[in-house]
C-alpha cells in the first residue's frame, strides 16, 4: 500500500480518507479543523500540522476542498513544490472547468500527473466507500490515479482530458436538479388532485415518468426507499451544494454559449430555495416551496 496526503477532511473529505486508511494506506491527513482532525485520526488516518507535512513523501495527494479558489491556491502554495517526483495529484473537489484545467497544466509542467475526479454518490456514499468517480487527465494519469479512487468507491470512469471530470460533475447535477424539480412538481399536483402518494409512487415508477429523483431518492416522506425526506429532509445532499453546481452549470453555459433553459430555472428556484427555509436543507426539501 501507498503513502497519501488528504487534504480537506470535511463531511466528504472525512469519510473518503477513512476508506483509504481502512483499505491499507498510509494516510496522512490534513485540515484547517481540529475536530476533522481528530476524526480522521480515529478512523485511522495520521493527522499532519500542515498541508506541506501531509504532502512530503506521498506517492498520491487528495484534495477535497469547498471551491476552485481553495484548490488553486493549495497547488500554487503547496503541492506543486512540495510533491514528489511521480506523485499523483488527484482533486476530488467540484469545481469550474477552468480551474481544474488550469491546475492540471500547472502540475503538468511541474513534470506531475494530476487528474480532476470530482465525485457523485454524497456523504452517505463517501463513508460507505461506493462513491462515482468521473475523471478527467491523461490516459497515463487516470491509470496510476484509478487504483486510489477504487478504494474510495464503486465506479471510477475516464470521461476524458483535463477538466473533462468536472464538465461530467456539472452536467450531472444540472440533470439532478431539474428532474428533481419536476419530481417534487408532480407528486404535488398529485397531491392536489387527490392521488394517493404511495399508489402515484406505484404507478410512475413503473411508467414513464420513472427517474433517479423519486425512485432512489423521493421527496415524499414515508414513500419509496429511505431518503431524507423521511429526516425532515435533513443529512443527504444539502440544498447550498445542489446550489453551487448549479451556479457552475450556469458559468459554463454561459462562457460556451450552450441553451440551458431547465437549468437556468432550476437554479433560480434553488437561489430561492436556500435564500428562505433551505438552507440547512436536503436538495430534495424543495418539494415544500411547491406543496
Amino acid at each position: 500500500m501507498a503513502r497519501v496526503a488528504f487534504i480537506g477532511l470535511g463531511n466528504m473529505g472525512g469519510g473518503m480518507a477513512a476508506n483509504l486508511a481502512k483499505n491499507g494506506h498510509d494516510v496522512r491527513a490534513f485540515d484547517l479543523s481540529q475536530d476533522a482532525l481528530d476524526r480522521a485520526k480515529a478512523a485511522g488516518c495520521l493527522p499532519a500540522a500542515s498541508a506541506a507535512e501531509a504532502v512530503a513523501g506521498a506517492e498520491a495527494i487528495v484534495t477535497m476542498l469547498p471551491a476552485g479558489k481553495h484548490v488553486e491556491a493549495v497547488y500554487t502554495d503547496t503541492l506543486l513544490d512540495g510533491a514528489e517526483a511521480g506523485a499523483i495529484l488527484i482533486d476530488c473537489s467540484t469545481i469550474d472547468v477552468d480551474t481544474a484545467r488550469r491546475v492540471a497544466a500547472a502540475a503538468t509542467a511541474r513534470g506531475l500527473m494530476a487528474v480532476d475526479a470530482p465525485v457523485s454518490g454524497g456523504i452517505a456514499a463517501a463513508n460507505a466507500g461506493t462513491l462515482t468517480f468521473m475523471v478527467g487527465g491523461t490516459q497515463q494519469a487516470f491509470e496510476r490515479a484509478e487504483p486510489f479512487l477504487s478504494d474510495m468507491g464503486k465506479a471510477v470512469i475516464h470521461a476524458g482530458g483535463a477538466g473533462a471530470g468536472q464538465a461530467a460533475k456539472i452536467c450531472n447535477n444540472m440533470l439532478l436538479g431539474a428532474t428533481m424539480i419536476a419530481t417534487c412538481e408532480a407528486f404535488a399536483l398529485a397531491e392536489k388532485l387527490g392521488l394517493d402518494l404511495q399508489n402515484f409512487y406505484d404507478i410512475a415508477s413503473v411508467s414513464s415518468g420513472q427517474s433517479w429523483s423519486m425512485t432512489s431518492y423521493c421527496p415524499v416522506p414515508g414513500v419509496g426507499p429511505e431518503s431524507p425526506a423521511d429526516r425532515d429532509y435533513q443529512g443527504g445532499f444539502a440544498a447550498p451544494l445542489m446550489l453551487k453546481d448549479l451556479r457552475l452549470a450556469m458559468e459554463a453555459a454561459g462562457s460556451t454559449g450552450a441553451d440551458t433553459p431547465m437549468g437556468k430555472r432550476a437554479a433560480e428556484l434553488y437561489e430561492a430555495f436556500v435564500a428562505g427555509a433551505g438552507a440547512d436543507k436536503d436538495f430534495s426539501g424543495i418539494i415544500e416551496t411547491l406543496r
